[in-house]
């Protein structure tokens, strides 16, 4: 074999191993679509907020249809006309600017299990951060507005596979349970099949406007923190 194939196979080796640990992440864009030249493309989200977290098996939130579910809870201050929820599993060496990591991140951060991700996009009926408490959000009436399994628009697990999950919800202002207006969400996620879910992880809502105010956290606790 000459060298000069030699030194390409490698390359190609070492692209490969490259982009399976560093997942290369699109801007997010939303249901708006504009035509730039001869291709269209989703309008991306002018509001966006990253968290950095690790998924344990025993610390999972509750126990759903057979499945282990894990939830991330977001206050939205502002009427929204749309957001978008992305995410990836594991978050390997990619970079992302100004994302919260919490601590079972920062201690597992080199690890390189990962998960197949669905997610779903839940409102709860608590209107006021005055009234977010552990008792309120047990007792909460939680209603999914969107879920998601595998999108063709996210980057490929290191299996090979594209497993990993996004999501676009546009408000129905005319159903106010299905409205998306100020008040407490949560992100919740889990494996498509029934098993354990462990692994790095990166979670995204986007949204077409500002939205100032907005806090994403894993726990109720730190959620009231940042409020």
């Amino acid at each position: 074999m000459k060298t000069k194939n030699v030194i390409a196979i490698a390359l190609l080796v070492i692209g490969s191993l490259v982009s399976a640990n560093a997942q290369k992440l699109s801007k997010f864009g939303g249901l708006t679509e504009k035509k730039i030249g001869p291709k269209t493309i989703k309008v991306p989200y002018t509001d966006m907020i990253s968290y950095l977290g690790y998924a344990a098996p025993g610390n999972e939130d509750e126990t759903k249809d057979g499945k282990k579910f894990y939830y991330i809870y977001v206050w939205i201050p502002a009427v929204a006309p749309e957001l978008g929820v992305r995410m990836m599993s594991p978050v390997g060496k990619t970079k992302i600017k100004k994302a919260t990591k919490s601590k079972a991140y920062a201690d597992n951060a080199s690890s390189k299990e990962y998960f197949d991700t669905y997610i779903t996009l839940e409102r709860s009926d608590i209107f006021s951060k005055d009234k977010i408490s552990e008792a309120a959000v047990s007792s909460a009436k939680w209603t999914v507005l969107e879920r998601n399994d595998d999108s063709s628009e996210m980057p490929k697990q290191p299996s090979g596979s594209k497993y990993n999950s996004l999501l676009r919800y546009k408000s129905e202002v005319s159903n106010p349970e299905k409205a998306l207006s100020v008040g407490l969400y949560r992100i919740g996620f889990t494996t498509y099949k029934r098993g354990e879910v462990k692994g790095t992880f990166l979670a995204q809502v986007g949204a077409p406007i500002k939205l100032p105010g907005v806090v994403m956290a894993k726990t109720i606790e730190d959620l009231k923190k940042g409020l």
